[in-house]
C-alpha cells in the first residue's frame, strides 16, 4: 500500500535533517538522494567537480524521461550542504506542526526541504505518467561557502532552457527578481608585541587599529541596494601581551555591481588611515564572491513561476532577495534561474524551522511549474 504524501514527504525530510552535511562533506546525504532516484528507475550522473572543489561530492544530474514535443523544458536545483554545524541534530515535529532541531543548532532545512520536494514530484511525475516538456533535477555541493558547486558544473549538460531553486526564507509566493553582487575581504593589522603590564608604550595595539577601522567604516543598511558586515574578529596571542595582528573578516553586498566597489574602497580606505595612526601596517584581500541579477516581471521563467503559484492557491510577490543562491551562477552564465520562496523560517540559526503544510505545499509547487512549462509555448 502505497505511504501517504505527508508521511514520504515529511519522513525522508526528517531523514535528510538527520544527516550532518556541512560544506565538503555531503557526499551521506548525496548517497541518500541517489539511492531515492534508483528507487525510481531513474539514471544519474555525477560530475568530476568534488577534486576540483575539495568536496566529497560532485554535481549530481537527473533526467526525468517521457519529455513530450513542444512546451518548455525545466530544471529544479537544490544544495546538498548546510552551513556548518555547532550542536546535535535531532528533528522533531512539534505541536504547531513545525519541524524544528532540538538539538541546539540549524535544522537543515535551507536547503533538504527544497530536495525533498524536488524528490517527490519527481516521484509523482514518474508514477502518474505526467506530462512534461522536460524535467532535469541538480544538486549541488558547497553552496553554503560561495555557490561552488554550481559555478563547477558545465551548463552543457543540462537541456532545460529555463531552472528554479527554492532558497528564500520567506512565505510561499514570493518570486526573487534580483540578488546582489559580493565581495569578500579580509584585512589584517600588524602591530608589535609588548608586555601589556611592564612595558605598554612599548607596543602597538593590532585590535586598537581594527577598532579604530570598523568605528569609521560604512556598515549595516548603507542604502536600500547596499550592505556591509564585519563578521569576524580574530587577534592577539594572551591578556597580557599588546597584541601584535588582528584580523577582520568583512563583505559588501549590494544590487548595483559599481557600489560593491565604492564601498569597498571605503572599506580599505578607512583601515588605511586607522592603521597609519596606530602605526601599524595593512595587508588586504578582496575577492568577487558572485554576480547579481535582475529579471523582469515578463521573463519567461518569471511568468512560468507566476502561473504555478496562481495554480496552487498563492499569489505571486515579486521582489528582491539580499542573499544569494544557485541561481546568482545560472542566471549570470546565461542560463535563467528564479529563486522561489518556499517558507523556511530563521535559516543558518538555532531557531531555523518549517511548516510540515509548507513542505507538502512546495511538492504542489513543483508539480504546478511542470505543468505551466509543459503547457508554455516553446
Amino acid at each position: 500500500m502505497q505511504q501517504p504524501l505527508t508521511s514520504r514527504v515529511v519522513d525522508l525530510f526528517l531523514e535528510l535533517c538527520a544527516i550532518p552535511s556541512p560544506p565538503g562533506e555531503e557526499r551521506a546525504v548525496a548517497d541518500r538522494v541517489t539511492a531515492e532516484l534508483d528507487r525510481l528507475g531513474l539514471a544519474w550522473e555525477e560530475d568530476d567537480a568534488a577534486e576540483r572543489l575539495g568536496s566529497s561530492t560532485g554535481n549530481v544530474v537527473c533526467r526525468l524521461p517521457g519529455a513530450i514535443e513542444g512546451g518548455v523544458p525545466l530544471f529544479l536545483c537544490a544544495h546538498l550542504d548546510t552551513v556548518p554545524l555547532d550542536g546535535a541534530l535531532d528533528p522533531v515535529i512539534d505541536e504547531d506542526g513545525l519541524v524544528r532541531n532540538a538539538g541546539g543548532t540549524i535544522l537543515g532545512a535551507d536547503n533538504k526541504s527544497a530536495v525533498v520536494a524536488m524528490l517527490e514530484a519527481a516521484r509523482r511525475v514518474v508514477e502518474e505518467g505526467r506530462r512534461h516538456a522536460g524535467v532535469e533535477l541538480v544538486f549541488t555541493p558547497k553552496e553554503e561557502i560561495g555557490l561552488l558547486g554550481a559555478m563547477e558544473l558545465d551548463l552543457q549538460r543540462l537541456e532545460g532552457r529555463i531552472g528554479y531553486v527554492y532558497d528564500q526564507a520567506a512565505p510561499i509566493g514570493e518570486v526573487i527578481l534580483g540578488a546582489p553582487s559580493a565581495q569578500e575581504l579580509a584585512l589584517r593589522f600588524h602591530g608589535r608585541p609588548a608586555h601589556a603590564g611592564m612595558y605598554p608604550e612599548e607596543g602597538r595595539s593590532a585590535i586598537l587599529a581594527a577598532s579604530r577601522a570598523i568605528v569609521d567604516m560604512p556598515l549595516g543598511r548603507i542604502d536600500e541596494l547596499t550592505s556591509a558586515n564585519v563578521g569576524l574578529v580574530r587577534g592577539g596571542t594572551a591578556r597580557n601581551i599588546v597584541p601584535e595582528w588582528c584580523e577582520l573578516e568583512a563583505e559588501v553586498r549590494s544590487h548595483d555591481f559599481d557600489r560593491v566597489g565604492e564601498v569597498v574602497q571605503q572599506i580599505v580606505d578607512a583601515s588605511a588611515f586607522a592603521a597609519a595612526i596606530s602605526d601599524c601596517t595593512l595587508e588586504t584581500r578582496i575577492e568577487q564572491k558572485y554576480r547579481g541579477y535582475r529579471h523582469r516581471s515578463d521573463d519567461l521563467a518569471v511568468r512560468v513561476a507566476c502561473d504555478a503559484l496562481t495554480r496552487t492557491g498563492y499569489e505571486p510577490q515579486l521582489t528582491l532577495s539580499g542573499g544569494a543562491a544557485d541561481a546568482n551562477v545560472f542566471t549570470v552564465r546565461g542560463l535563467p534561474c528564479v529563486n522561489l520562496a518556499n517558507g523556511m523560517v530563521d535559516i543558518h540559526t538555532p531557531d531555523e524551522r518549517i511548516a510540515v503544510h509548507d513542505l507538502e505545499r512546495m511538492v504542489d509547487v513543483t508539480l504546478a511549474l511542470v505543468d505551466a512549462a509543459a503547457e508554455t509555448p516553446a
